[in-house]
């Protein structure tokens, strides 16, 4: 089941998104070193003590797991979403939201950190995630986020996401530190959340996704830009063109160097 914001200025279509889309040894570090001199002689060892960072970085990363989810179904929260956004950083473009409830017993293999994921992979997840889980997202525009900031946009798309799902979620998991305001549901503020919770893996994956593809379509609306290539981000040939050809109205008119520009005019 999939779902969209009405009130949000720049959804695309899932079902006609998913629909087009079918076709070596670490040296101990200084700091270990220091640690083991200053260890006192004789005596038990604490473990925990001398464990050193370079060799907890050689332990393989787990990745996101359904454990939160899991512990709040079990309290009667059947419906728990997981919600994400993308799309803060870049100078053009929507930031962009997605939640998802996944279905506990047909979880898609596979799903991870969108930024931990090749375009092609997140592509396949995306069709399994829409096939699978009740899915919605939404926008806020560039006009936005130069109105409320980004971090008030963000808020703003993820509760037009959580809104769209058409019914209210028993519980919400949200990537970052924030709770949306407004939407109407208990939730937990989960920091690294993506990399934590499939669920908002889920969410990460269908905003990514969504996101890049409203960025190749405005590149077929505003040419000069590249849009296609770096999706808003501030590349050297982002900025080329920026200075070529002005802003765009995608362009997010309160973020360096497009604020410089600006006073500058």
């Amino acid at each position: 089941m999939t779902a969209h914001s009405s009130d949000s200025p720049a959804v695309l279509s899932t079902a006609r998104a998913a629909k087009t889309a079918k076709g070596g040894s670490v040296s101990p570090s200084g700091a270990g070193k220091a640690a083991a001199k200053a260890r006192p002689r004789g005596g038990a060892r604490d473990p925990a003590a001398s464990a050193r960072p370079n060799e907890e970085a050689r332990l393989p990363r787990s990745g996101p797991d359904f454990t939160r989810e899991r512990q709040l179904i079990s309290l009667g929260l059947q419906r728990v979403a997981g919600v994400d956004e993308a799309g803060r950083g870049p100078l053009a473009g929507p930031v962009t939201a997605a939640a998802v409830i996944l279905d506990p017993g047909n979880i898609p293999e596979g799903l991870d950190d969108s930024k931990a994921l090749s375009p092609e992979r997140r592509e396949a997840l995306f069709l399994q995630i829409v096939a699978t889980a009740t899915v919605a997202s939404a926008c806020a525009s560039a006009a936005e986020i130069d109105r409320f900031n980004i971090r008030g946009a963000t808020l703003i798309a993820m509760r037009r996401a959580v809104a769209a799902l058409g019914h209210e979620p028993d519980h919400i998991l949200v990537d970052g530190r924030d709770m949306p305001p407004g939407c109407g549901c208990n939730g937990s503020a989960v920091v690294g959340g993506d990399a934590a919770s499939l669920s908002i893996a889920a969410a990460s994956i269908v905003a990514k996704v969504l996101r890049d593809r409203m960025m190749r379509r405005a590149c077929l609306a505003f040419p000069g830009y590249g849009f296609s290539q770096h999706m808003g981000y501030g590349t050297a040939a982002h900025l080329e063109a920026i200075e070529t050809h002005g802003p765009s109205p995608l362009h997010r008119m309160t973020f360096s160097p497009l604020k410089q520009r600006l006073l500058l005019v």
